[in-house]
């Protein structure tokens, strides 16, 4: 299975390659996507992003994952969620939204078992 190409991005609205829905924030993964709810785990902005995030895209045998902080990188990303997964054998790239999805999506057009969650606004 392949991760679907993040075919656009705009200020609170992205879509993935595949699914019918729109995201304000998405995770992605090897066959699917689905919208990224904050309730969920209780994230915001600050402390950012938790373990708890990303099990669910971790869970999907991806090898690299990329994380996308929002345009304007309001969106923490902690060590100890870094340590955790590297922990998992998994490299971790945390980039500004924009170049998050541009390198999620470099990944994904060369077959790489590649995962994301993104932040589509500030």
């Amino acid at each position: 299975m392949s991760s679907p190409e993040i075919s656009s991005l705009s200020w609170g609205l992205m879509k993935v390659k595949g699914s019918t829905s729109s995201y304000k924030d998405c995770k992605v993964w090897p066959g699917g996507s689905r919208a990224w709810d904050w309730t969920e785990t209780g994230t915001n902005h600050y402390p950012g992003v938790q373990p708890a995030d990303l099990e669910e895209v971790l869970k999907k045998g991806v090898e690299l994952l990329v994380i996308g902080r929002g345009m304007n990188e309001a969106l923490q990303v902690p060590s100890s969620t870094l340590d955790f997964v590297k922990h998992k054998g998994v490299e971790v790239r945390v980039l500004q939204t924009e170049k998050a999805v541009a390198e999620y999506n470099k990944l994904a057009v060369q077959g790489a078992k590649v995962g994301g969650v993104f932040h589509s606004t500030c």
